[in-house]
């Protein structure tokens, strides 16, 4: 089969779909994208060039789908280019809904089926905005959501089939999206990811490497950012260290900013949040890692007593089914899209978002009682298994999905 995905930062959402068909062979896999540092096995890279970016001083309202019209045009153009040189048509495309890259390929294309991948819908409850009364919404905020989602309105009818990762995600969208979708996550190689009790992870500073013996507690983001509950994990630290002389917290993430507003502060939300909480923590005993290579991410979250997820609503990470996977105790944040995979007491703790002092209070009984959420792990990796394990879940609603539109080539095999 002749497929095109398009991603303009890939591989994206397709990390595992793009390498799995690529490893059996026999199909010709084409990776639209503005990334041309990334290369696959099996996989031809076609980098495209918005052609049109929005100035800065841009109306903001119009300003989203500026960009959008900007990278769907210019992607359109990099494949009628490819065409005109290979002879590539694809007999499907498989590509991300929200920055306007799959826009027009119906007009170049009309015959060729478009399962398009659906993230997020912007609304003024339920999300992102106005979630965090730290941080309230502007008067004109309603306005640029609303603008926000021309792009997915649009998709909308350029797609012959959506695809939404969780049910959350889904009832984010109105209903009118909802007969044109299908709710299956991404996928995540559980096959891979498993406990490790003689996993060890060495740091610069210390003599000697952690190991599961040590009261390890880890945070994993890949910005440390409101969003994701840095604040809060930060102003637990206090409390969690007094309780716990041994503690140690391993703290992996950027420190730049995915969603929402930058902090003011010259240091980023790190800076702002060590200057609010100051000498009350013993920084000896805070590991800040930066972001790690994957290898290392695994054996960190498997030599953790404690692992803690904090998100505002919104899209749930991968990095929290991979710590499940891997057994983690987890403490995580009660929203949601948290309780769609973590039941409290069951395959995870949960715990108020806006209430440092219980997350330290979890946090602590977790580190003194181990044997107490012993069961945690086991029944987080079943829950994995069940729904969002590549290739025992994943995979055959993937491929089933698209065999049901592809009618100019055989069906792929599992």
């Amino acid at each position: 089969m002749k497929i095109l995905f398009v991603h303009q930062n890939m591989p994206g959402q397709y990390r595992e779909l793009v390498q799995w068909l690529a490893a059996q062979g026999g199909h010709e896999l084409v990776f639209l994208s503005q990334r041309g540092d990334v290369k696959l096995p099996g996989v031809q890279t076609l980098v495209y060039k918005p052609f049109h970016t929005p100035a800065k001083d841009a109306f903001g309202l119009a300003k989203d789908w500026d960009a959008a019209a900007g990278a769907g045009f210019g992607a359109v153009q990099a494949m009628q280019t490819y065409e005109a040189e290979t002879g590539f048509r694809p007999d499907i495309i498989l590509g991300h809904t929200g920055w306007g890259e799959l826009t027009f390929f119906k007009d170049l294309w009309p015959q060729v089926p478009i399962l398009g991948f659906f993230e997020y819908y912007y609304t003024m409850e339920g999300g992102l905005v106005g979630f965090d009364p730290e941080q309230p919404p502007g008067p004109h905020a309603a306005y640029f959501n609303r603008a926000r989602n021309v792009v997915p309105c649009l998709n909308r009818e350029v797609v012959d089939l959506g695809h939404v990762p969780t049910l959350w995600q889904r009832d984010r969208f109105p209903e009118s999206f909802h007969d044109k979708m299908y709710v299956c996550h991404d996928g995540i190689r559980a096959d891979r990811l498993h406990a490790n009790p003689d996993a060890q992870i060495t740091l610069g500073r210390l003599a000697q490497p952690l190991t599961r013996g040590d009261e390890v507690v880890t945070y994993v983001a890949r910005n440390m950012e409101r969003a994701r509950g840095f604040h809060i994990m930060m102003r637990a630290l206090p409390a969690i260290q007094a309780a716990r002389p041994n503690a140690r917290v391993l703290m992996i993430g950027g420190n730049e900013v995915s969603y929402g507003r930058e902090s003011d502060h010259p240091g980023g939300l790190r800076g702002e949040m060590e200057a609010e909480i100051g000498d009350s923590v013993d920084w000896s005993r805070v590991h800040f890692l930066g972001r790690v290579p994957y290898s290392d991410l695994c054996r960190i979250i498997q030599i953790s007593r404690c692992h803690i997820y904090l998100t505002m609503p919104f899209v749930l990470s991968w990095s929290l089914l991979e710590a499940m996977a891997m057994e983690a105790t987890v403490v995580a944040a009660d929203v949601a899209p948290v309780r769609e995979a973590i039941r409290h007491g069951e395959t995870g703790m949960l715990v108020d978002f806006f209430n440092p002092e219980a997350l330290a209070a979890q946090v602590v009984d977790v580190l003194a009682d181990p044997e107490a959420y012993a069961h945690l792990g086991g029944n987080a990796r079943a829950r994995v298994m069940r729904d969002y394990d590549f290739l025992g879940h994943c995979l055959p609603e993937h491929i089933a999905r698209i065999n049901g539109l592809v009618t100019t080539a055989p069906p792929i095999r599992i």
